[in-house]
C-alpha cells in the first residue's frame, strides 16, 4: 500500500505500481476505506455491475444508490471519475479481490488526495459483534463542538433503527442536511458513515438511554474532527427557514444580470420571466444539498413550467473562472438534465461579500442552495435558507408540500 501511495504521489503511471495480472473489476458488492491519517477510516459500500457492455459503480449510503457511469480499466489499474465534485478513484487491483489506491479532490486552487482501499464481497459496512443495546431510533437535539472557544453549532438528529444493528438516518441544520447517513449500533457503539464525492464523513459514539455522548464527527480528507452528544427530543426544531436571510425593507424588485453558459446575459427583466412565478436557487455544483434540490426542481419544473413559473438558477462556483466554472456546471445540470437556465455569477461561495456583490437586495447569503420565490409582479415573497433533502425522510416530504402550496398561492394572486 505504501509503495503504491508513493507513486501516486509521485505522479508515475498506475502500470509502473503493478505487480502481478488480475482479473477485471469484479460485480457485486465492495466495502471501501478512506484511510485518514489519524486513523479513522471513513467506510463506505459500492456496487459493481455490467451496464451495456460497461462497468458502473453505485455508491450505496442508507436507500441512496448513486450512479457511477465513468468507470474505466486498463490492464489491472481502474479509473473512476465520479459524476460531481470534481473528484476520483485512481487504484490497482489486486490478488484476492482487492482495490489499492487513493482518492483525489480537485479544488478549485489545489488537489487534495487520500489513500483508498476496497475489498470485494464485502456487502458489511461496519462490523457487528453483539446485539443493540436500547432504541436509536427517533429524533435527537444534537450539538457539535469544534477545537476553538465558542466554536459549537446545533443540528437535529434523525435516526432509524432497522431490523438488527442498521441504522440510517441523517443531521439537519440550518442550512441544509448530511444526506444519507448509513451504520450501525453495535452493542451499545454507534456508527454512521456516507460517501458521494463530497462528503466523506463518519460519526462514532455511545448509546446511554436517551443520550448520545462522547461522539466524534470526522470529517473529509484532512484533519478536521468535532465531538458531538445528543438527548433525544421529540419536539427538537430548527430556526425557520425564511428568517436566516430576508430582503431589505424597501430594497425593492432583484435586479441582477449574469451570463448563462453560453455567455448570454439573462435577467429577471427578460420576457420569459414577466408576469409568471418566478423560483430563483442560489447553488453550485460542488455543493450535495444542491445536487439534490437540482434533482428535484428539474422534475418539478418540466411538470409545471406550463402554468406561469420559471426556475433559475445563479450559480456560485469555487472558481471566479468564467470557462472552469461553465466546465463544472455542464456535466452536473447534464446529470439532471436541467431545462431551466443557470447563470453564472463569477463569485465564489466563500466570498463575504457575496451577497452585496449578487443580490445587494438580501440582507446576506447564509448557506447553499438559498431559494427565492418571486410574484408575477417581480416582488420576492419569501426567501429559504437550506434544503431538507430525500434523506431527512417526513422533512423532505413537508418540504415538497410546503413548495407547493408557496407557488399554488403565488398562481393564484
Amino acid at each position: 500500500m505504501k509503495k503504491l501511495w508513493s507513486c501516486l504521489l509521485a505522479g508515475l503511471s498506475l502500470a509502473a505500481c503493478k505487480t502481478a495480472a488480475v482479473k477485471d473489476l469484479k460485480n457485486g458488492t465492495w466495502q471501501a476505506k478512506l484511510h485518514r491519517a489519524d486513523g479513522a477510516d471513513i467506510v463506505f459500500n459500492f456496487e459493481v455491475k455490467d451496464t451495456a457492455g460497461q462497468k458502473v459503480w453505485y455508491i450505496l449510503n442508507a436507500n441512496d444508490r448513486l450512479l457511477v457511469d465513468n468507470v474505466k480499466q486498463q490492464g489491472d489499474s481502474i479509473f473512476v471519475k465520479m459524476p460531481f465534485f470534481d473528484s476520483d478513484f485512481k487504484a490497482v487491483l489486486k490478488e484476492g479481490g482487492r482495490m489499492e489506491g487513493a482518492w483525489t479532490r480537485h479544488l478549485a486552487d489545489k488537489d487534495v488526495s487520500i489513500p483508498f482501499t476496497a475489498s470485494a464481497d464485502t456487502p458489511e459496512r461496519f462490523p457487528v459483534s453483539a446485539a443493540p443495546e436500547g432504541k436509536i431510533t427517533g429524533r435527537w437535539s444534537t450539538w457539535f463542538v469544534g477545537k476553538e472557544k465558542n466554536d459549537s453549532s446545533y443540528a437535529i438528529g434523525e435516526f432509524r433503527q432497522e431490523a438488527g444493528n442498521r441504522v440510517v438516518g441523517t443531521f439537519l441544520t440550518t442550512t441544509g442536511d448530511y444526506r444519507f447517513l448509513d451504520g450501525v449500533l453495535n452493542k451499545d457503539t454507534l456508527k454512521l458513515s456516507t460517501f458521494d464525492g463530497s462528503h466523506a464523513y463518519l460519526f462514532t459514539a455511545l448509546l446511554r438511554g436517551d443520550s448520545i455522548v462522547d461522539g466524534t464527527f470526522f470529517a473529509g480528507i484532512g484533519e478536521g474532527k468535532e465531538s458531538w452528544s445528543a438527548h433525544r427530543d421529540d419536539s427538537a426544531r430548527l430556526q425557520d427557514e425564511t428568517t436566516l436571510a430576508t430582503v431589505k425593507p424597501g430594497a425593492g424588485p432583484l435586479t441582477f444580470a449574469f451570463p448563462d453558459l453560453d455567455s448570454q446575459l439573462v435577467s429577471l427583466k427578460d420576457e420569459r420571466f414577466k408576469n409568471k412565478v418566478v423560483v430563483i436557487t442560489l447553488m453550485g455544483s460542488w455543493c450535495p444539498n444542491c445536487m439534490d434540490e437540482t434533482g428535484y426542481l428539474s422534475d418539478w419544473y418540466k411538470k409545471n413550467k406550463d402554468r406561469g413559473v420559471e426556475v433559475l438558477g445563479l450559480a456560485y462556483e469555487r472558481t471566479t473562472d468564467f470557462q472552469k466554472s461553465k466546465k463544472s456546471l455542464s456535466g452536473f445540470l447534464k446529470r439532471f438534465d436541467v431545462q431551466y437556465p443557470v447563470l453564472i455569477t463569477g463569485v465564489t461561495p466563500g466570498d463575504p461579500e457575496k451577497a452585496a456583490k449578487t443580490l445587494p437586495q438580501l440582507t446576506g447569503i447564509k448557506g447553499f442552495p438559498t431559494t427565492i420565490f418571486v410574484d408575477k409582479k417581480g416582488n420576492v415573497s419569501e426567501v429559504h435558507t437550506g434544503f431538507n433533502g430525500p434523506g431527512t425522510g417526513e422533512h423532505y416530504e413537508e418540504f415538497k408540500y410546503n413548495f407547493n402550496r408557496l407557488i399554488d398561492k403565488l398562481l393564484a394572486e
